[in-house]
């Protein structure tokens, strides 16, 4: 699975406002301008999240799919999707308030558990947002040239601490806060602890501090809820692609080769993981019944009953899968978004 597939604009007409002096957006792309279509097909599509709202579950992938199911992933339906962008992530503040995120600079907002979607930011909105933020001569040519290249940069992760406030991360650095609902958008920053830009993969909230994980081992942090970041020694010099955290504090840092790293200390202090796989890391999930799980590309599940400690592996029904999201049906099944589709496979023992 590439990171990041980037679209194609083209037909860009660029004019500068002698009024105002800001530079005007470029024509929106097709996949901005159209709704997801509804079609049957959509229950087949390729999906790359998954997540809980209440004892919904809501999936999300290619071409503005949004699905949800009431009956633990046994049936799902359609949702209400303004664009056709690939959707990369999806997180719930409680059983009806949620965002997704996704490429073309896409962020979505739902009030009703999925089922229908409003978009508060695309790639050209992004680039306008960042350029009237810009407070520096650097800052703001690193925004213009968004307006300029238009609504390519996709979003990979993000984490919602309420119904108010939400953080989105992804290509090229970008990462923005809310904290009235979606309403406005603020830039965090990040030039000067991320100066090359480098993707940002994962993210973490906890209270005030914030763990942000990325391409080439990135870990950063706060611990003023995002007024300012610190970049800490990392333990690797691969990409992070993703951050899992515990109610108890833990967080796994996972990515490429099956790499994965835990902390106690919110990042200060790394100790590697073993985990038996060669293949990448995609995605987490805190269990119901509190133990942490890893799941690998080629559907590989991993879990960990002490805190991220040891993992032992899971036998998956379904056998060898692309997958890429992992969530839990409310009895306990395991939720799997794949390159085929969403998968339901019930839990099985680990291997002796």
């Amino acid at each position: 699975m590439s990171r990041p597939r980037r679209a194609v604009v083209t037909g860009l007409l660029l004019a500068v406002s002698g009024m105002t002096g800001a530079l005007a957006a470029p024509m929106p792309p097709a996949a901005l301008r159209s709704p997801a279509v509804q079609t049957p097909r959509a229950l087949r599509a390729v999906t790359l999240a998954v997540a809980r709202a209440g004892s919904r579950l809501v999936a999300v992938g290619e071409r503005g799919t949004v699905l949800w199911s009431d009956d633990g992933g046994r049936q799902w339906h359609q949702a209400q999707v303004p664009v056709q962008s690939t959707l990369t992530a999806v997180r719930f503040a409680d059983a009806r308030v949620g965002w997704a995120v996704g490429h073309l600079g896409v962020v979505l907002r739902t009030e009703d558990g999925g089922q229908h979607w409003t978009r508060q930011l695309d790639g050209i909105q992004l680039a306008q947002t960042l350029l009237a933020a810009a407070t520096d001569e650097a800052s703001r040519h690193a925004a213009e040239r968004l307006v300029q290249e238009g609504a390519d940069k996709p979003f990979f992760d993000l984490a919602v601490l309420d119904g108010q406030q939400a953080v989105v991360v992804g290509a090229y650095g970008l990462a923005l806060v809310t904290r009235d609902g979606g309403a406005h958008w603020a830039p965090l920053p990040l030039a000067a602890v991320n100066p090359r830009g480098l993707h940002l993969y994962g993210v973490q909230l906890q209270g005030p501090r914030w763990v942000i994980v990325g391409e080439q081992g990135l870990v950063l942090r706060s611990e003023d809820g995002g007024a300012s970041f610190s970049a800490l020694a990392s333990p690797y010099k691969g990409s992070f692609f993703g951050l899992l955290g515990s109610p108890e504090g833990t967080l796994l840092a996972y990515g490429l080769r099956g790499s994965a790293f835990r902390s106690d200390d919110a990042g200060s202090h790394w100790s590697r993981v073993k985990i038996d796989t060669p293949v990448t890391l995609q995605a987490g999930l805190v269990a119901q019944d509190g133990s942490l799980l890893l799941l690998a590309q080629n559907g590989e599940l991993f879990r960990s009953r002490d805190q991220g400690e040891s993992f032992d592996s899971l036998q998956m029904p379904a056998g060898p899968l692309p997958a890429a999201g992992l969530g839990q049906a409310p009895d306990g099944a395991w939720i799997l978004a794949s390159l085929r589709g969403v998968r339901r496979a019930d839990p099985t023992p680990p291997t002796p």
